[in-house]
């Protein structure tokens, strides 16, 4: 059993897809497949704890660079996984949010997206977050420059911009009191950012964990939540 406190806010880089499909001598795409069915398991499990929101990082503006054949089939994932997963969301009363660059994904990709978005507005559970098309450093450069227009436009003045006022700017505005995640988990071994959540991850507990993602299960869940409870967060005091 979970006891408090929990982390609100549980942010995952679900890592090692590909990997995980090697080693059973199956294509990369088949890893991502297999990911994007684990990641109904652990959002369904996520709301049973009573998370309040779950970001997954689904696809990075660094990941254009992947092969053609790889960027078509993660471009088709939402279709898919809004396609089966839909009914399990809305009878959950989970709300679906996207955080990217939407303006370079395919027609296709960017619709069913927005529709997902659209479908499930009034929902007011667990609000499960995908930073897709998303890159941090893009999503603070995009930020500065609208503080500069606005500033330009003298719809704001220097001396307003604070902390929260820059937070505003960004692409996890959306999130409002949720937008800095607590807990920052990432599968597979690897331990960096990989340009995720840069600004939002400042003061967030971070878990590096050896599962690939596919393997990552409800129980590994509730391991790193345990680990997260015995973490004094101090935010730079004592």
């Amino acid at each position: 059993m979970i006891e408090s406190p929990l982390p609100k806010h549980v942010a995952i880089i679900m890592d090692g897809n590909g990997r995980w499909a090697k080693r059973r001598g199956l294509p990369r795409v088949a890893g991502h497949k297999a990911g994007m069915n684990n990641l109904k398991t652990i959002a369904l499990a996520a709301n049973d704890l009573h998370i309040k929101a779950l970001t997954v990082y689904a696809f990075s503006t660094e990941n254009w660079r992947r092969p053609q054949q790889e960027v078509q089939f993660l471009m088709n994932l939402p279709v898919d996984f809004f396609g089966s997963f839909m009914p399990d969301i809305q009878a959950h009363n989970v709300r679906i949010l996207i955080t990217g660059f939407w303006q370079q994904l395919p027609s296709k990709t960017r619709q069913v997206c927005q529709r997902a978005v659209a479908e499930t507005a009034a929902n007011t559970g667990m609000i499960l977050n995908f930073a897709f098309n998303y890159g941090g450093r893009s999503d603070i450069l995009q930020a500065v420059q609208r503080i500069c227009q606005d500033c330009q436009n003298q719809t704001l003045s220097p001396d307003q911009i604070s902390e929260a006022t820059f937070a505003r700017y960004l692409k996890s505005a959306q999130l409002q009191d949720l937008q800095d995640p607590d807990l920052l988990i990432r599968t597979s071994g690897e331990e960096r950012m990989s340009n995720f959540y840069l600004w939002e991850l400042a003061y967030a507990e971070l878990v590096f964990v050896p599962e690939m993602w596919p393997d990552y299960s409800p129980t590994n869940l509730q391991r790193d939540l345990q680990v997260f409870q015995h973490r004094n967060r101090r935010f730079g005091g004592l």
